[in-house]
C-alpha cells in the first residue's frame, strides 16, 4: 500500500508539473483558432501523462530496456492520441466556419441555408435554432411588408375618400358665400351630410388605431347572442327599407356569451350595414347564431353574387374593398348616404374587435352571395 501511494505521489508530481507548465498556453490559445485550442489541450494532456509515467519509471529504477519500452509505448500513444486531436480540431473547425457561413444566410430572402456536411450535436443544435430564427424573422419582415403595403393602400384610399365631402363641402360653402344658391337649406343638409361622412371616417380610424395599438378596453358582460342579433337587426331596419332590402333573423339561438355588448353590436352592425349595400333591391340579408362545440358562431349572409376567391384572403385587411372605385356610390350614382365613411375600415374593425375577444372572423362565398360568420367563446358550461 506504502509502494502504490509513492507511485501516485510521483505520477502526480510529474503530471502535475507538465500541467503547470501548459496552462499559460492554453489561457494564450483561447482566443485563438479552436482547432489549435484543442491541439494544445491534447499536448498537455499526453505530456502530463509522460511526465507522470517517466517520474515513476525513474523511481522504480527499472533497466534500460524497459524505460526504453516504456518510452516506446508512451510516444506511439502520444502521436496516435495528438494525431486524432489534430484530425478532431480541423472537423470542429470546418463545422463551425460551415455554420457561420450559413448563418450569413439568417432572415435572407431565400431562408437559412443549413450546412450540407454533418455537425456534431451541439454545432447541429445550433443549427436548428438558426433555422428556426430565420423563419421567425421571414414571417415577421413579411408582416411588417404586408402592413407596410396596408398602411400605403390605407392613407392613399384615405386621402382620396376625403377629397369628394372636401370638394362638395367647399363648393357649398362657395355658393353659400356668394348668394347663388338657389335652395340654401338643401346646401346646409348636403354640408351637414358631408360633415357627418368626415366624421364617420375619423371615428374608424381612431378605433382602428386603438385596436392595432392594443389599448382597446373591453368592458365585459354575459349577453345572450339572441338579445346582440335583435339589437343589431333593429337598428339596420331603416337602412334595409330605404334599400329596399329584407333582413330575415333565421336560426338564432339565445347562447350566452360573456363580451363588450357595445363592442359586438358595433361588429354586428358593419357587417349588417355592408352585407345590405351590397345586396340588390329585393335581396335578403339573413343573420343567424349557432353553438359549436364551446364556440358562438354569428353568421351573416348577404345577396352580393360572392367575392372572387382571391379576394378572399384579403377581405379583412385594412383600407380593403375589393372594388377598383374607391369611393363608394349609391345605386343611382349619387354620393353615400350618412354614415358611409367610404374608408374601407369596417371590416378590418370587426376584425380587430373580434380578436380581442378571443374569437376570429372569416367569410366564405354561399350560393348568391357570401357568407361573413364571427366565432365567439361560449360563456355556457358543458352540457
Amino acid at each position: 500500500m506504502k509502494d502504490l501511494l509513492l507511485i501516485a505521489a510521483y505520477a502526480a508530481l510529474g503530471a502535475g508539473a507538465a500541467g503547470l507548465l501548459g496552462w499559460p498556453a492554453v489561457r494564450l490559445l483561447r482566443r485563438r483558432s479552436l482547432a489549435l485550442s484543442l491541439f494544445c489541450v491534447a499536448v498537455v494532456t499526453v505530456l502530463a501523462m509522460t511526465a507522470g509515467t517517466l517520474a515513476v519509471a525513474q523511481a522504480m529504477f527499472l533497466s534500460e530496456h524497459d524505460l526504453g519500452v516504456v518510452i516506446t509505448v508512451l510516444c506511439m500513444a502520444a502521436a496516435v492520441s495528438l494525431g486524432t486531436a489534430a484530425l478532431l480540431g480541423r472537423q470542429v473547425v470546418a463545422g463551425s466556419r460551415a455554420l457561420a457561413r450559413a448563418a450569413r444566410t439568417v432572415g435572407s430572402d431565400d431562408g437559412f441555408a443549413a450546412p450540407a456536411q454533418p455537425l456534431g450535436s451541439e454545432l447541429a443544435e445550433l443549427s436548428a435554432e438558426l433555422a428556426a430564427t430565420s423563419a421567425r424573422l421571414a414571417e415577421s419582415r413579411r408582416r411588417e411588408q404586408a402592413l407596410e403595403h396596408s398602411r400605403r393602400e390605407l392613407i392613399a384610399w384615405i386621402s382620396h375618400d376625403l377629397r369628394t365631402p372636401l370638394a362638395g363641402l367647399r363648393a357649398m360653402a362657395e355658393a353659400l358665400e356668394d348668394g347663388v344658391a338657389e335652395d340654401p337649406p338643401r346646401y346646409l343638409t348636403g354640408i351637414r351630410t358631408e360633415v357627418d361622412r368626415l366624421t364617420g371616417m375619423v371615428d374608424d380610424l381612431f378605433e382602428l388605431s386603438r385596436i392595432q395599438a392594443g389599448a382597446l378596453t373591453l368592458s365585459l358582460a354575459r349577453v345572450s347572442v339572441y338579445d346582440l342579433v335583435g339589437d343589431a337587426i333593429a337598428g339596420a331596419h331603416p337602412l334595409a327599407r330605404q334599400r329596399g332590402v329584407r333582413l330575415e333573423g333565421g336560426r338564432v339561438e339565445a347562447e350566452p356569451v360573456e363580451v363588450d355588448g357595445r363592442e359586438i353590436t358595433r361588429v354586428l352592425d358593419n357587417l349588417l350595414v355592408n352585407a345590405i349595400r351590397a345586396t340588390p333591391a329585393d335581396g335578403v340579408v339573413a343573420v343567424a347564431a349557432r353553438r359549436e362545440a364551446d364556440e358562438v358562431v354569428l353568421s351573416v349572409t348577404d345577396g352580393c353574387g360572392g367575392i372572387p376567391e382571391q379576394d378572399l384572403p384579403r377581405v379583412f385587411d385594412t383600407g380593403w374593398r375589393g372594388v377598383s372605385a374607391r369611393t363608394p356610390r349609391s345605386a343611382d350614382g349619387s354620393r353615400p348616404e350618412h354614415g358611409d365613411s367610404g374608408a374601407g375600415l369596417g371590416l378590418a374593425i370587426v376584425r380587430g374587435i373580434v380578436e380581442a375577444h378571443a374569437g376570429r372572423a372569416s367569410v366564405h362565398n354561399v350560393s348568391g352571395g357570401c357568407c361573413f360568420e364571427i366565432t365567439l367563446p361560449s360563456a355556457a358550461g358543458g352540457r
